[in-house]
Order: C-alpha cells, then structure tokens, then sequence
C-alpha cells in the first residue's frame, strides 16, 4: 500500500509538472493584472507563478500592509525587485517611501510620472524632478535602496540639441538615480530603445517590456490607448533586438507590462516569444 500511494504522488507530481508554465525568461510588472488583483489577490500570485513568473515589480499593495503583502507574494514563491513611489512622496516624504520599500523587501523603488501641466514638459520640470530625485535617490542609497525614474514619452520633447531626456541623464547623479526605460514610451515618441541603450550604457537597471500594434500614431505627451498593446512579438517595437543590446547595457531586471484588456490572455503568448529568443 506504502509503495502504491509513494508511486501515484510520483506520478501525481509529474502530471503537475507538465501543465507548469516553462519558467519565464523576465519578470512581470503587476499592474498587468490591475483588473484581476483586487478581486482575488492570492488567486492571482498564484496564477502570476503558474504563468512561469519569478521576479515581480509591484503595483501597490490592495489595501494589505506591506509586510503581509510581502509574505503573501513570498510564499508563491515570487521575488519582489520593484515598487512604485509618488513624486509627492519623494518630494515630502522619504521615509515613508523608504519604510515601504523596507517592508516590501525590494531593491529598487521607481516614479513613473514628473507631474507637469497639460501636455507640454518644460525646463523648469525637468530641474525640479532632478533636485527631487537626487536627493530622494540619495537618502534611499544610503539606506541600501536604488532609485529608477520610469520614462513616460513627454521627455522626448525637443530640449537644445536634444530632449529632455538627455537633459535628466546629464542632471541625474548615477550614484543616486538611473532610470527604467519602458520600451513602448522611448518608440512611440519617435525614438530608438536600441539607440538609447548605446549611448547610456549603464543607466537603465530596469526595463518594462510590452509591444505596439503596428500603425500606432506616436507622440510625445505620455498618452496612448491602451489597447494598442499586443503581444511581445507581435507589434512594431522590434523586441528581439532591444532584448539583445540590453544584455550589453545593464539591463538587470526585465518585466512584461501589458496594459490592454487582454492581457491575461495575451501574456502566454509573450512569455513564449521571449522564451524562444536566443
């Protein structure tokens, strides 16, 4: 009897490994999931595991302290890497950001968005973000925290010879603040990922993958619908290129961000695509 139950959870173990999601080559940023979440949060960790996820980049944490939510992301076996943080908060108040972040168990804290009016960005944003993430970057550094500002498109407005963008890299001290390129808001404003790794090696610890339905109007004011994301493999970003020339430039942390409302349905298909690329 002892050799019969032995031999079925053998055979009950292999039946469940091969139904597992082969292990994604990236992470994945929650927010994918922003529908699904609230609804059933440890259903959905488990799915993001099952899907063949192992780092994440979290989304908030849906009305949980921090530290259960940390617990709970934890025992799906899930690594969390990256948070989000408010520029209000890193304006006003660090320690809250970094107490968050302590309690998350994360690396790095990232900002997604330089508060500016209407859809013009000027000069005197871009010098405000950069005194506010240097010295947010700083106090989260010397407490073992990496800052990343997330690029949003409106920091390709024309700048000089440049853009803005060139005017944050210049401005943002590496010791203290990098970025995370998001591929979708460096193409559609009409600029190159691959162009940009090369000439910033180095400055983009993280990375949000997603791709663009092909004949998507671009431009530069960090709005688009978001149904215009497809299936990494499937759109106009040029995927299997950027994932090449970000292994040379320090890429360390990849995560699919899909924000359509198929995205439960579209991430198989782009955790395959990735999977395939060598």
């Amino acid at each position: 009897m002892k050799t019969f139950l032995v031999s079925l959870l053998f055979v009950a173990g292999l039946t469940a490994s091969a139904f597992a999601q082969p292990k994604s080559p990236v992470g994945l940023q929650l927010y994918s999931f922003r529908e699904q979440f609230p609804k059933d949060v440890p259903g959905m960790l488990a799915k993001v595991r099952q899907m063949g996820f192992r780092e994440v980049e979290l989304a908030g944490t849906y009305g949980m302290e921090p530290a259960e939510f940390r617990k709970l992301v934890e025992k799906n076996g899930l690594k969390p890497i990256s948070t989000g943080a408010s520029y209000e908060d890193l304006s006003n108040n660090v320690p809250k950001v970094l107490a968050e972040a302590k309690a998350l168990g994360v690396k790095y804290v990232m900002c997604a968005w330089i508060p500016h009016n209407g859809d013009v960005f000027t000069l005197e944003d871009a010098k405000k973000a950069a005194d506010v993430f240097n010295t947010a970057g700083k106090l989260l550094k010397d407490h073992g925290i990496l800052f990343c500002y997330h690029i949003h498109g409106y920091e390709f407005q024309p700048y000089k010879d440049g853009t803005f963008f060139d005017y944050l890299a210049e401005n943002l001290e590496p010791r203290y603040c990098n970025f995370e390129m998001d591929v979708f808001w460096v193409k559609h404003p009409g600029q190159d990922p691959v162009a940009l790794l090369k000439k910033y090696p180095n400055r983009f610890p993280l990375m949000h993958l997603k791709d663009r339905k092909p004949g998507t109007p671009g431009n530069n004011t960090g709005h688009v619908d978001v149904e215009s994301n497809v299936a990494i493999g499937k759109g106009d970003l040029g995927i299997a290129e950027i994932m090449k020339q970000a292994k040379k430039s320090g890429v360390k942390h990849y995560f699919i961000e899909d924000e359509s409302s198929r995205s439960m349905e579209q991430m198989p298909e782009s955790v395959a695509y990735l999977q395939s690329l060598k």
